[in-house]
């Protein structure tokens, strides 16, 4: 398990869903290490990786360290203009994220970008636009629903009645800050967009996701600075407080506070209360009993019981985009949904209450 959240990239068993060559993809714009988790999630349900491009060849030659057989693409442009690209990858800074789909929206490609995939509302109002005129898809890679096994099998649970109908989920996403690693725009709020837009993405896109809710309204936010005054524009705690439209209600808390001592990079955890029974997520590792990840608890009438998920599940969320991208389809995720969790991160951020 990785003791840096910015370079964690899952790994899980080949499951192609495609044959080689089948499905070609490009990586572009190498800012944040989430990339490598995309590409792995990609390339084991199936995807060719052709090209990688970012105008730092350091940031290149680390992700061909990881990636040999991707070709270098001289410019983000020869990208663009290789009718066998499928799909375009991205980690770009976040306030680049919208322009750079855009971009790839209107040369014809999917666009699969790290969350938050927004730092405004008025990108998301721009791409909504375009992805309508466009007819393409603006994925987004909110890794801590899609790429942990314990969160999948939740949904699964979820969907067989195990816990009756959801009617509450608390989000805890605490990250470990490694100030001294971060890159300059990290600090930069116009930049990185606040932390409920930033980290607290994740939180709101499982909320939605599991209580099938298609919108919600933010009933209350606040962000603060505890203990960054080097870094007056970080934010590093954040709240907040949602209601959807069919009444299920959350409330998330994320935050840069993962203590030295921990084993992981954060304690992630999701709680999920149903009308039958309730189920926790211990996503990243069980405190001071197991460094493994992907562990559940299930408690509903039958009983209690403890699942160890940590390679047992797999990813499916790949292999549905790679198949709704070839046959225009919404298995992975809604188009709607997708912005329905950007704009909701977007509100909480611009209302938020600074407390400190």
């Amino acid at each position: 398990m990785s003791n840096d959240g910015m370079n964690y990239a899952p790994k899980g068993k080949p499951n192609p869903v495609v044959s080689k060559g089948e499905f070609e993809i490009a990586a572009a714009f190498l800012d944040h290490g989430h990339i490598f988790g995309m590409c792995n999630g990609l390339l084991e349900a199936g995807a060719t990786l052709k090209y990688v491009y970012d105008p730092d060849s350091k940031k290149v030659d680390d992700f061909l360290n990881k990636f040999p057989t991707a070709k270098v693409a001289s410019s983000f442009e020869q990208i663009l203009e290789d009718d066998s690209i499928k799909l375009v990858a991205a980690a770009a800074v976040p306030s680049k994220r919208s322009s750079i789909g855009n971009r790839v929206l209107k040369s014809g490609k999917d666009y699969f970008t790290d969350k938050t995939p927004f730092t405004t509302l008025k990108q998301l109002e721009e791409t909504k636009r375009i992805v309508q005129q466009t007819k393409r898809k603006y994925l987004v890679y909110f890794s801590e629903r899609i790429h942990v096994e314990a969160a999948v099998f939740a949904e699964e649970l979820i969907n067989k009645g195990a816990i009756g109908e959801v009617i509450q989920v608390t989000g805890f996403g605490p990250h470990r800050l490694n100030a001294e690693s971060r890159p300059s725009w990290f600090f930069d709020k116009e930049k990185y967009g606040g932390i409920l837009t930033d980290i607290g993405s994740h939180q709101i896109e499982q909320f939605l996701h599991y209580t099938g809710n298609e919108d919600a309204k933010v009933l209350h936010s606040k962000v603060g600075n505890y203990n960054n005054p080097e870094h007056p524009e970080l934010e590093d705690y954040g709240d907040a407080t949602l209601v959807g439209d069919n009444g299920a209600t959350f409330f998330f808390k994320v935050d840069w506070f993962t203590p030295d001592g921990l084993s992981t990079w954060g304690d992630g955890r999701t709680f999920i209360t149903g009308t039958k029974g309730t189920i926790e997520i211990r996503k990243y590792v069980d405190v001071a009993r197991d460094t493994a990840g992907d562990h559940l608890y299930l408690v509903n009438n039958k009983g209690e019981t403890h699942h160890k998920l940590y390679g047992k599940v797999g990813f499916p969320y790949f292999g549905n985009l790679i198949k709704d991208c070839i046959y225009r389809t919404e298995k992975a995720i809604t188009q709607e949904r997708t912005f329905k969790a950007a704009e909701l991160c977007l509100r909480a951020q611009e209302k938020a209450e600074v407390i400190i």
